[in-house]
């Protein structure tokens, strides 16, 4: 017999609680991704003794929508004898993997999404689909230097993906679990980043490739490329490529938060850190880890591709892979292995 108030218990609640969390974390995330383009102008503006955004708003902090609402304005202009629809697909898929991705972070113990057992696999899938958007990008602009930014990117993640696998199968040996929350509850005596700081090391350098930063961002490399990938982009299509790869560094910061720095653990268990709620640690981790985003990009210049590809097949995979048979010798030798 149909019942109202079970439907309203075992469905209707469930599904509110869970719409309200996704508002509760895509609208402060699409607020970060919005100031992390005036951050990243301020920061770099202070390391080369400029002055950076300051006219828009008290300390040009209006300069971010004051920027999507130019772009908001601008004319969506589509090639001639590119594939519209898949044209106009491809920053979708791009900027939606880049926020479907943050369903299984946890903030704090009980925040998130979704507490699902196979988070750290959830987040590689999602990761890996993230190139086809480029690809389908340089595909349909029908463009040879769009084209040839696609295939660049393609290479290169799929080159940075093998060392990031690697990195985080270190991580899970020393925990058991594929549970995002899981890996933080077992940083609680220490954190990753101590027994595991060569793997932190290329983790970090791992997803600069990844989301195509400087020094690694061939795929955009305007003195060949004219841009790549997203050459033949404007308007709001262009903003959604910009848009997606800000919220990729703010993702891989939180998973470097997780991983390595103890995502919402306090970095000593006694007053007053422990005063200070758990989401404020995770949220100054991933703004430390974002940090390091924009120092590298102010201080380094572009690798040759040939270097990108050198230090992603001959060094990183190689020293990724002994890594992860020491890791798993100790745990064998000390008797250390998770549930033993």
């Amino acid at each position: 017999m149909f019942n109202i108030d079970n439907l309203w218990h075992e469905a209707l609640l469930p599904t509110l609680h869970t719409m309200g969390l996704i508002f509760l974390i895509i609208i402060p995330l699409l607020l970060a991704v919005a100031y992390l383009t005036y951050a990243e102008r301020k920061v770099i503006a202070a390391m080369q003794l400029r002055i950076g955004p300051n006219v828009v708003g008290w300390f040009g902090l209006l300069q971010p929508f004051a920027d999507g609402l130019k772009l908001l304005h601008k004319e969506t202009i589509i090639p001639t004898r590119s594939n519209p629809i898949i044209f106009i697909i491809a920053p979708l898929v791009t900027f939606g993997l880049s926020l479907s991705a943050w369903a299984v972070i946890p903030f704090e113990p009980g925040l998130a999404i979704s507490n699902i057992n196979v988070g750290v696999l959830y987040l590689f899938a999602i990761s890996s689909l993230g190139v086809y958007g480029i690809i389908i990008a340089g595909w349909a602009s029908n463009s040879k230097y769009a084209f040839l930014g696609a295939l660049r990117s393609a290479a290169q993640m799929v080159s940075y993906e093998v060392s990031i696998g690697l990195v985080i199968i270190a991580v899970i040996l020393c925990v058991g679990s594929l549970n995002l929350t899981d890996i933080v509850e077992a940083q609680k005596s220490i954190w990753f980043i101590i027994p595991h700081l060569p793997m932190a090391v290329i983790f970090m350098i791992s997803g600069l490739a990844e989301t195509n930063r400087l020094p690694f961002d061939l795929p955009e490399a305007e003195a060949e490329l004219v841009s790549g990938y997203n050459v033949e982009y404007s308007s709001m299509t262009f903003a959604l490529f910009f848009l997606g790869e800000y919220a990729n560094m703010i993702l891989m910061s939180a998973m470097g938060s997780i991983l390595f720095l103890g995502g919402w653990l306090p970095p000593f268990h006694i007053a007053p850190f422990t005063w200070v709620p758990g989401i404020v640690w995770f949220a100054l981790k991933i703004s430390f880890l974002l940090f390091i985003f924009l120092w590298v990009r102010a201080t380094f210049p572009r690798y040759r591709y040939d270097q990108l590809m050198r230090l992603g097949w001959k060094v990183f995979l190689p020293f990724s892979l002994i890594w992860v048979v020491l890791t798993a010798s100790v745990l064998i030798t000390f008797n250390l292995l998770p549930g033993s």
